[in-house]
Parts: structure tokens; sequence; C-alpha cells
């Protein structure tokens, strides 16, 4: 989108919040699947324009999801999110008020105290009806091995031709595929006894894709960003996600007392803590595959969209991080969980 039309779309988002009209746009730095911009506007304030990728292929809405959950969450008082303004359903747009920080370079006691009352937080109230499932939402055991037994087959999809294509190839038939099927049958052979169909206990309010690399920490303390995924889901799908995204990890020596608190806003039991642990290598071989979207031709399409720049050097710092991701899946005999 060229800077006049931009400019003319954060003026309508503007007007029907209300606001005043903008008088200039930067692209912002980040962002995996979507575009994002500065506006800077007559009264000296500063806003966020986000351009959400859509592609008819993909049916979710990120724009509805992120929509919704900030309305939520900011009508009952949460306030460490960007506040949302005006959307533009149609041209797949919002604006939002703008949060001043920095991504932190580390996870710290201080930073997992700050999310785990994040969750309680939008946990407060019961999760309203109008709010949708999380995108790939999982709320049985059978749905959360199936969501990762999709993954694994797009795996196949991987062009070899591309930017260190060939070494993904390997690294998806020889290393990763394999790893998953020994992590497959360890789950199912621990609950052989269960029916895995069977709904887990409790729901959750789910920010999804929750972690650091979506947190902004200024002068008035951590700020999270980034809900396009959000919805209702499975607690331990929110537990095994923050603890495996690779952009900013977070020592397992965390684990223990996040996995309890989020349980906890859950008003889930036993049942639920034994998921988040049955199910945390599993979550390690889904971020290992969602790491080599990079490699399958519509995952590059979204990142040349989102972040622009050298494909190449795209390729080479996702194989570096999947590279340095493989032991902890690969050692899962002498270590079945991989816990604290």
């Amino acid at each position: 989108m060229i800077t006049d039309e931009l400019l003319q779309l954060a003026g309508e988002l503007a007007a029907t919040a209300g606001l005043a009209p903008p008088v200039s746009t930067e692209r912002l730095a980040g962002g995996r699947n979507n575009r994002v911009f500065e506006t800077r506007h007559r009264d000296s304030s500063r806003l966020i324009v986000k351009l959400y990728h859509h592609d008819p292929s993909d049916d979710r809405d990120r724009l509805g999801a992120e929509w919704s959950f900030l309305e939520h969450v900011w009508g009952i008082g949460v306030r460490n999110v960007p506040q949302p303004l005006a959307a533009d359903q149609h041209r797949h747009a919002a604006l939002y008020s703008r949060i001043e920080g920095e991504t932190p370079v580390g996870a710290d006691a201080l930073l997992v105290d700050v999310a785990a009352s994040f969750v309680e937080a939008i946990n407060q109230e019961a999760v309203p009806d109008h709010i949708a499932p999380a995108s790939e939402a999982c709320f049985s055991l059978a749905q959360h091995i199936a969501s990762i037994d999709r993954r694994i087959a797009r795996l196949a999809t991987i062009d070899p031709d591309g930017p260190r294509g060939a070494d993904a190839v390997e690294i998806a038939s020889q290393r990763v595929a394999p790893s998953w099927l020994r992590i497959r049958s360890m789950i199912v052979g621990q609950t052989q006894n269960e029916n895995l169909e069977q709904p887990v206990g409790c729901q959750i309010l789910s920010p999804s894709d929750f972690g650091f690399h979506n947190c902004l920490v200024g002068a008035d303390g951590p700020h999270f960003i980034d809900f396009e995924y959000a919805g209702r889901d499975d607690p331990a799908k929110l537990v095994c996600d923050f603890f495996c995204q690779p952009a900013v990890p977070v020592p397992l020596e965390f684990y223990v007392v996040f996995r309890d608190r989020v349980i906890a806003a859950a008003s889930g039991d036993e049942t639920d803590v034994a998921r988040c642990d049955l199910l945390l290598n599993a979550y390690r071989i889904k971020w290992l595959c969602i790491m080599m979207n990079e490699f399958q031709l519509d995952g590059s399409a979204r990142r040349a969209l989102a972040e622009g720049g050298d494909e190449s050097a795209r390729a080479n710092r996702q194989i570096d991080l999947i590279t340095a991701a493989l032991p902890l899946i690969e050692n899962i005999e002498q270590d079945p969980h991989g816990l604290p």
C-alpha cells in the first residue's frame, strides 16, 4: 500500500474513532504476518495502523480475533495492551494506541510473574460466548495430536529450491518427523486407558502465541501485543506454547509456577496439570514446524509481506534457530518430559 493510500485509510480510521487526522506514516519493524505502521497526527499523537495478512486459502480472521480479544480485555479493565480504536474489516485494517517500549532480550522471574498475572487478569470473568476458539484451538488430546500431525504433513510442501531449502527438507524428513513419531507414540502409550476424544476439563481465554516476543517493556512496565490468534483454548496449550516459542526463550525453572497459576486461572485440576506435562515435547515439535514455515511457499510469502528484507538472510536465521532447538526433541528417551 503506497503512502497516500495508507494516509487515507489511517485518516478514515482516525475519523471513526473521533481522533485527529494523520499527517505522516512510518513502517515499523517486526510483525511476522502483518504490516505495522506508526501514524503521526495533527495533535502530535502517535498511533498504530495494522494491516492484516489475508488470503482466501486461509480462513483465519486475524483482525476479528485480535479486535474481539482487545475489546473484551479492555472492557474488563486490563490496560497493559493496546487500546482498540477503530477497525475496517473490509480492508483488513485496524487502528490502535501505540505502546512505547522494547522487546526484552531474556525472561526472568519478574517478567514471568507479569505474564502469569496477565493471564489471570484476562480470565477474571467468564469468556464471552462471542469470542471464538483460538487459532488451532484444542479441546481434547486427540485434537492436540491431530494439529501436530497436520503440521508434520505440511513439511512435505517445503520448497527444496529456495534458500536453504535442501537443508530444511533434510531436517524435516530425517530429524523432525521421526522425533514426532517417537513422541506421539509415547503420548498414546501413556494414555492408552483414556479416551483421547474426551473433552478437556477446562478452557481459558488465551492470548495465543503468548511469549515475550510479543511484549514491550517501557517506563510504565511490560505490555503485551499481537493477539491475532487469540480466543478460547485449552490452558495446556497456552502453557506449552509459552515455554516452546523460540524468540525469547523462557527458562524451564519457571515452568511449574507458571503452569500452576494458569491452570488455577482456568479453574483446572491435577488432570489439567498432567496434560501440560504430557504435551510439552509435542509442542516442541509444533514450534519446530512453525519455524520451518519460512521454507514453505505460503509462509515465505507472508514473511516477505510483513518483513521484507533478504530472503536468504531470513532462511539462515531460521536454520540456526531450528538447529539449536533440535536436541530438546532428540533426547526424550533419557528425559521424557524435559522438565526441571
